[in-house]
């Protein structure tokens, strides 16, 4: 199996890869959404502060790994990215399951993200820049960062949409590439 897993802030150009996979016959799963699901199986609002905290919940009561343990039943395509590593604990589960994986940074600055999330307006984004700042502590606090510290390579994501789309498809098929 080639497992290609991506870590990337909030509003870094994640939902924009995964389409890119997606165009290129990569089979995808985004760990938020294992998070949405489950707020939504408590009966909950899908917002930012309510998949925060389910987030966290979940972590403190079952451990750091718990949302890449819950993926690992999902991973069944032979080639597949996964949207949405939060910690260099859910990188070491998808290491333990798969082996050789490839970890991919996707990189833009928190002025461009801020200013990404605006425009997309997605319900679990939250709108100040109060909650864009409280969001990007809390997914530092889950250890992001330190996943960052393990990436096999990184996009940068600072110019245009097509520009992104452009270069994560000739990234993703140089990655593939390496296994054929």
């Amino acid at each position: 199996m080639k497992l290609i897993v991506t870590v990337g802030m909030p509003g870094s150009g994640k939902d924009e890869l995964v389409a890119v996979a997606r165009s290129i016959g990569l089979a995808t799963l985004k760990m938020g959404d294992l998070v949405r699901d489950e707020a939504r199986r408590r009966g909950l609002p899908v917002t930012n502060a309510t998949l925060g905290r389910v987030a966290n919940e979940e972590r403190e009561k079952h451990g750091p790994g718990v949302w890449a343990q819950r993926a690992l039943p999902k991973l069944t395509e032979t080639r597949m990215l996964v949207d949405g590593c939060r910690s260099d604990h859910e990188v070491d589960v998808f290491r333990h399951h798969f082996g050789d994986l490839f970890l991919l940074g996707i990189y833009a600055s928190p002025e461009t993200r801020y200013e990404r999330m605006i425009k997309r307006s997605r319900g679990d984004d939250g709108m100040s820049l109060q909650e864009f700042f409280d969001r990007d502590r809390r997914e530092l606090k889950w250890g992001i960062g330190n996943a960052f510290a393990l990436v096999d390579g990184m996009l940068l994501n600072e110019g245009s949409v097509d520009e992104f789309r452009r270069a994560s498809r000739d990234y993703l098929e140089r990655v593939l590439e390496r296994e054929d």
